[in-house]
């Protein structure tokens, strides 16, 4: 099993190899490096494409995780980079994914050739998400999760009725409460870097679901419109997690930003 022991995590990823430009998918909340099948199958033979799983999260989850930020998951990429002998990468980020790789180009300028942002934004949590997202976190963490609840959360991330919908909740059940809440207190906690992002020197793509309640279509206007060179795709039709339910148009518009930056 592939895993990176650096930052005192031991970080599980999926390496497909090959010596073309890399791009490294970060995942969203809840989610692990299986949400970008589709990208790995339409751009894993001409790009060496790497899905890694986020602390708490996944193969990585501990059974003891300590308090984090975006920033340690920042850092925990560009450590894997640096295991994995990467100089600089193309960063796709899904929601929560975007949230790190974002502090990553601000953080670590140097090794970020380009950003791809997906159904995610620079701002914090609007105030009745946060209020609702912790009376969900409360049931969870002390019954279990019922099932009322994993369909709620089915439909805000992956859409009504998504064929792929049980895989997802079945992972979810198995969830520890520790890593659960401190994956939900890293999000509630993090800080608004919507005006910071105008330093971001790097080519962006954004790409949004049209329908996406997490994180409606404005904030990813906003973003877009705060970052200095940054194109912006949406996704007719598509919730939170558009790159897994809506793959064609999302691999599509990657495809034809990594043409236009002459990476394939």
């Amino acid at each position: 099993m592939p895993i990176a022991p650096v930052n005192g995590q031991h970080l599980f990823y999926r390496d497909t190899g090959g010596d073309g430009p890399v791009l490294v998918f970060s995942h969203g909340l809840l989610m692990d490096h299986e949400m970008f099948e589709p990208q790995l199958a339409a751009f894993g033979s001409t790009c060496r494409c790497i899905a890694w799983d986020e602390r708490a999260h996944g193969q990585t989850a501990d059974d003891d995780v300590a308090p984090f930020s975006y920033y340690d998951s920042a850092d925990d990429l560009v450590a894997l980079l640096d295991y994995l002998g990467i100089e600089r990468a193309v960063l796709v980020g899904m929601s929560q994914g975007g949230y790190l790789s974002l502090r990553c180009a601000l953080t670590h300028p140097q090794r970020v050739e380009a950003l791809v942002l997906i159904d995610t934004q620079a701002r914090v949590e609007e105030p009745a998400k946060l209020a609702g997202y912790e009376q969900m976190l409360d049931v969870w963490t002390n019954q279990g999760l019922p099932e009322s609840i994993a369909d709620d959360i089915a439909e805000i991330i992956l859409g009504p009725a998504w064929h792929g919908a049980e895989q997802w909740k079945a992972k979810w059940r198995g969830w520890q409460a520790h890593n659960l809440n401190q994956a939900f207190r890293t999000l509630i906690d993090r800080d608004d870097i919507s005006h910071d992002i105008a330093r971001i020197e790097v080519p962006a793509l954004v790409i949004h679901g049209e329908a996406d309640q997490a994180i409606t279509l404005d904030r990813a206007e906003e973003m877009a419109g705060h970052l200095r060179h940054a194109e912006m795709v949406t996704v007719p039709e598509a919730g939170h997690a558009s790159n897994l339910t809506h793959p064609e148009p999302v691999n599509a518009a990657i495809s034809r930003f990594l043409k236009q930056l002459g990476y394939i």
